[in-house]
């Protein structure tokens, strides 16, 4: 992306409308992050119809900038509540708030203010450069290789995300079959229908993910009942010169792991914010100066580094390649999608000025996260003692209203709450929703790319290397995914028969 484009990209975002669209972002974002048990992929489920009503670039900066906001706001009450918005935020917690009954909350919070915004600042520019090599490299894909590539992602995500490959492979061809529903694209013959006028509509994404993320999330969280907890006071939100050294090399390392695990399908902000936190723990234990467990700043600069990093990471694959790393990606990519954006090696080159404009968009949001939520820290902590009894069915009727507005259809608002209520009984059985997103986001460009590909030859699967390389990956992912749940039942065991002996 050279130096020209950049700037076109800047000019492109920094307009009055522009800059509002970031702020109301941030803002509702960071609203959804505090409330307890939702996080930026509900945020991004619940406000992802209205964004359908601006334009393409206003409308993926909005979604960018509550996904920042949601991940911010997580942060917020997992150190001043001891309540993590969502998982990746629970690293904050275990170390923040203790650091909130010393009385450091306020340098708990900037630290993990600015830790998020450095791997932001420093997300923005990888994608500005990486992004465009890979789309550079894709651009010799042909339908074999993108459908080794969709291959690789479904069994990446089934394998990193879930603890039981069965259950995550199985949750991605459920996926697969939802999406198939309706006509077919190339035949014309209903799919799935059973006949039914009504199914043979197919099901839209957008309903589907206020469902599952929107509606599913608020059932999860009124059953769980958590109390209304106290707030203790913020105090400076100046570090002490101690912990503005302690923080700058776990932000560094968390950024970079962060960034370049986020590339990989499967590796989802959460996941690397837990690595980075191990990471962290381990290395200050070798030490000899760990603090881990009783507050301790590296254990909040390294984690709220890596979660942001791996979400700007993620954004490589899907602008360059079309590939969604996670849910909140998935959403995304959805939202370019009934923006008539298809994301790719092209949009890079066709679509180059866009593209700069939205990059530059995840830079200004970033700053205007900063500005926005330290100074407004006291109302985010009102926001979040507020009964979540009062909050869910405001939440609710947002969602159901969201689901009407997509296509005006009331068969759409049936899809949400039954989407929302499978969602509560997935999380029951323990069945990951991850793989049915990306399953039911990427079933279509699947079924397209093996059909092309056996069109193109029947062999093709010996034929082009690199289909062969992503076949073996994908085959490599599910055996590790295997050996890790032999090695985790093992060590259980072990567990289990050392607590019966002792």
């Amino acid at each position: 992306m050279d130096l020209h484009t950049v700037i076109s990209g800047f000019a492109t975002i920094l307009t009055p409308e522009h800059l509002l669209v970031a702020f109301l972002g941030c803002f509702a974002g960071t609203f959804f992050g505090v409330l307890p048990g939702l996080g930026p992929v509900t945020a991004i489920a619940v406000l992802f119809p209205l964004t359908t009503y601006l334009d393409p670039v206003s409308g993926i900066l909005m979604l960018a900038a509550v996904y920042y906001g949601g991940m911010y706001g997580g942060s917020t009450t997992a150190i001043l509540l001891n309540i993590p918005g969502e998982v990746s935020s629970l690293p904050s917690a275990l170390e923040g708030y203790p650091m909130t009954k010393r009385g450091r909350a306020g340098a708990a919070l900037a630290t993990a203010a600015v830790s998020s915004f450095f791997a932001g600042i420093v997300g923005t520019i990888g994608v500005m450069i990486i992004g465009p090599t890979i789309a550079h490299f894709a651009l010799a894909f042909g339908p074999p290789e993108q459908f080794g590539l969709l291959l690789f992602s479904l069994t990446a995500i089934s394998g990193l995300v879930s603890g039981s490959i069965a259950k995550g492979l199985g949750m991605a061809v459920l996926g697969i079959m939802l999406s198939l529903i309706g006509y077919d694209a190339i035949s014309g013959a209903q799919v799935l229908t059973f006949g039914s006028w009504t199914l043979a509509q197919g099901l839209n994404v957008v309903p589907v993910m206020i469902g599952l993320f929107g509606i599913g999330e608020i059932l999860k969280t009124l059953i769980q009942k958590n109390p209304v907890p106290s707030v203790a006071p913020v105090g400076s939100l100046l570090p002490s010169r101690d912990e503005r050294r302690a923080s700058v090399g776990p932000t560094v390392r968390g950024t970079a792991q962060g960034f370049f695990l986020g590339l990989i399908p499967g590796m989802l902000p959460s996941v690397t914010s837990f690595l980075n936190y191990s990471w962290e723990r381990n290395r200050a234990q070798r030490r000899g100066t760990s603090k881990f467990g009783r507050g301790a700043i590296e254990g909040i600069a390294g984690p709220e580094a890596a979660n942001n990093g791996a979400a700007m990471g993620g954004f490589v694959p899907l602008f360059s390649l079309g590939i969604p790393t996670g849910p909140s990606m998935a959403l995304i990519l959805a939202a370019l999608l009934v923006y008539g954006l298809v994301p790719g090696p092209t949009l890079f080159t066709e679509k180059a000025d866009f593209t700069a404009g939205i990059i530059a968009s995840f830079l200004i949001a970033n700053v205007i996260l900063l500005i926005l939520n330290l100074p407004l820290v006291g109302l985010w902590a009102k926001i979040a003692k507020v009964p979540f009894s009062i909050m869910a069915p405001i939440v609710i009727v947002c969602c159901l209203v969201g689901a009407l507005l997509e296509r005006n259809s009331m068969f759409d608002v049936g899809v949400c709450a039954l989407f929302g209520f499978l969602a509560l009984l997935f999380d029951r059985a323990q069945l990951p929703i991850a793989p049915l997103v990306m399953g039911f986001i990427l079933g279509p460009s699947l079924q397209q790319s093996m059909r092309q590909s056996f069109t193109m030859s029947s062999t093709f699967y010996f034929e082009r290397p690199i289909f062969i390389l992503f076949a073996v990956v994908s085959l490599a992912t599910v055996a590790w995914s295997i050996y890790r749940a032999v090695r985790s039942k093992r060590d259980k065991q072990r567990r289990a028969v050392a607590g019966y002996v002792q």
